[in-house]
């Protein structure tokens, strides 16, 4: 099995960590390198998350075990190994009339990442995130054993593994149910709110559209406060296409992506530039607008500014997504707004979503809204966040793994309830912790 010593580091630049990687090319490959490697070994796959969850002294590169296992065309199933990108997942399914059940906002992560998060997306509210429609695993344990789990064999660790954070063991293969598309292409509305609660108030109005999110403008204080944009969404029929993409319904022409050269300095960034901005971008929209486009603009607008991440800097940043249960949502999010505004710290790339009920051992979602916000790396900013965690605590809500580089162990606990009984089982499947990031020691164990 090929491996190289080197530095890596996820999405964020945030942290960087030498590491020895593995790639994971044929299925016995993990089997050499979990016999060879004693202890603090993680899957990684195209490295999207942000923090350490996939970071340790030895990972195992997915990126080459990529290929689909089966397709079943007229039920919409399919099995694929967990290093296959949806991109490349996408480009098989769409021109075929099937699409997938949930995505996030990047196309270019892993399927096996997918389950590893429990990815959600903008139709959460209605469909759940990823692990609603995943039928069953291939997971390879560390004394090398191979196990086909579902919710009928071996369920616990079934959903331990989905939102696991790749701890339960070497996710191999992923079969789940596909959605049935008529075209490729999603009927948009967009309106502009005056503030938090008309956002909120739109986002209970629209609960029955299938996606649904907003940019929220984090620097407007008084009346303004927490002033958005939502955009809700459905799957395109094709009588709604003009005459010429009736045509060719299930494609249309990629759009050229930019690709941002080098590292930007730090003033790009600054509190005046982000306030800039956030004014320019809600006075450029419409109060109400409606249209038809691309999948890839609607789910993907990020994706054609290929090495965005680089717009932060060489000291990278933090993403912070948390999400507050639905009691709780209105009171807890205009005290976050308040300090972010007090403290001047806001953030462009600022998106709220709402999540529907879900009841799992390890997942973040949970009924309520959601809110992602980028912050460059700066010093004072894991006070800050230490702050806002002890907010998000106050009002029962929990902070996204996928995305943490420095919460405290305390933040976890309060905030994943189940997480006794999912270490019980890493410990029934695992029980020298072979699987281990920077994560999980700091927080989980």
């Amino acid at each position: 099995m090929p491996r190289i010593k080197r530095n890596i580091s996820n999405w964020n630049n945030f942290p960087t960590a030498e590491t020895t990687e593995h790639s994971l090319i044929y299925k016995d490959d993990a089997l050499i390198t979990i016999e060879q490697t004693s202890k603090n070994l993680i899957a990684r796959g195209n490295g999207r998350c942000y923090g350490d969850a996939s970071l340790a002294e030895h990972v195992i590169s997915t990126l080459k075990y990529n290929q689909i296992v089966f397709y079943d065309a007229k039920n919409g199933i399919i099995e694929c190994e967990s290093g296959i990108l949806f991109k490349d997942l996408l480009d098989f399914l769409v021109p075929r009339g099937w699409f997938l059940p949930v995505t996030p906002g990047t196309k270019y992560i892993t399927l096996g990442g997918a389950v590893a998060s429990d990815v959600h997306g903008k139709n959460h509210h209605k469909e759940g995130s990823f692990s609603q429609h995943i039928l069953s695993l291939s997971i390879m344990l560390e004394n090398g054993n191979i196990l086909e789990v579902n919710d009928a064999n071996h369920s616990d660790l079934f959903h331990a593994s989905m939102g696991g954070m790749g701890l339960t063991g070497l996710i191999l293969s992923v079969k789940f149910k596909l959605k049935k598309i008529e075209t490729a292409y999603i009927t948009q509305q967009q309106i502009k709110t005056k503030n938090l609660d008309h956002t909120i108030d739109l986002f209970t109005e629209f609960k029955d559209s299938t996606y649904s999110m907003a940019w929220i403008d984090c620097l407007k204080n008084s009346t303004k406060q927490g002033r958005s944009i939502i955009f809700t969404g459905e799957h395109s029929a094709i009588s709604e296409l003009s005459k010429k993409k009736q045509q060719e319904p299930l494609s249309f022409k990629k759009k050229k992506k930019i690709t941002i050269p080098f590292n930007l300095p730090p003033f790009v960034l600054s509190q005046l530039s982000v306030k800039a901005f956030n004014e320019l971008y809600y006075l450029a929209h419409p109060t109400k607008y409606n249209q038809i486009i691309d999948y890839e603009s609607f789910f993907y607008p990020l994706d054609g500014l290929l090495e965005w991440n680089k717009m932060y800097g060489k000291r990278g940043f933090i993403q912070y997504q948390f999400v507050i249960p639905a009691s709780d949502n209105a009171v807890g999010l205009k005290d976050i707004l308040d300090r972010i505004n007090k403290k001047g710290w806001g953030s462009f790339l600022a998106v709220l979503k709402m999540f529907g009920p879900q009841e799992s051992l390890i997942s973040f979602p949970m009924e309520g809204l959601t809110l992602a916000l980028d912050f460059p790396l700066k010093k004072g900013l894991f006070e800050f966040l230490d702050e806002l965690d002890e907010v998000v605590e106050a009002h029962g809500g929990r902070v996204y793994l996928s995305k943490d580089a420095r919460m405290k162990k305390g933040i976890f606990t309060a905030g994943y309830k189940n997480h006794r009984k999912f270490i019980e089982i890493i410990e029934k499947y695992n029980p020298h912790r072979k699987f281990n990031s920077y994560l999980s020691t700091r927080i989980v164990y």
